[in-house]
């Protein structure tokens, strides 16, 4: 089981990503890197923002990486901000991504229509990362 957040856990997401064909067809024109930047809450065991940094293009993704690097995570084309227990629901399937972003509870940079327009994939994006055996920080 995969500790969320981590580099184990994001490298499964990565891998899910991969071999989903349901992901593959509803993003094949999809272009751009997007970065989760999961925001530090200490009392849930997250001490500081971490960056899940994923080069998506056309249904794959091509190269990601994790850790505490703010600069190659605020690069990327989207940055998709919440904080750990935001991320938490969503993985649960108890907060829609695009819903929450519309609510500001989760914060976006990059093109709010583009994300609309690809609404499939990032539903295929939490179904992925829902099935992943996941132990939360503040779970241990």
């Amino acid at each position: 089981m995969a500790l969320f957040p981590s580099e184990q856990w994001t490298k499964e997401f990565m891998e899910a990503v991969n071999a989903s064909d349901l992901y593959r067809d509803a993003a094949a024109d999809w272009e751009g890197d997007v970065t989760f930047v999961f925001e530090a809450e200490p009392d849930k065991g997250v001490n500081e923002d971490v960056y899940g940094w994923f080069d998506l293009w056309h249904g794959e993704c091509r190269d990601w990486t994790y850790g505490t690097d703010k600069e190659k995570g605020e690069s990327a084309k989207f940055v998709i901000r919440a904080p750990y227990s935001r991320w938490k629901e969503v993985i649960k399937g108890e907060l829609d991504p695009v819903k929450g972003m519309m609510q500001s509870k989760i914060k976006l940079k990059g093109d709010m229509p583009t994300i609309v327009r690809y609404v499939k994939a990032s539903n295929e994006l939490v179904t992925l990362a829902s099935k992943i055996p996941t132990e939360f920080a503040d779970e241990q």
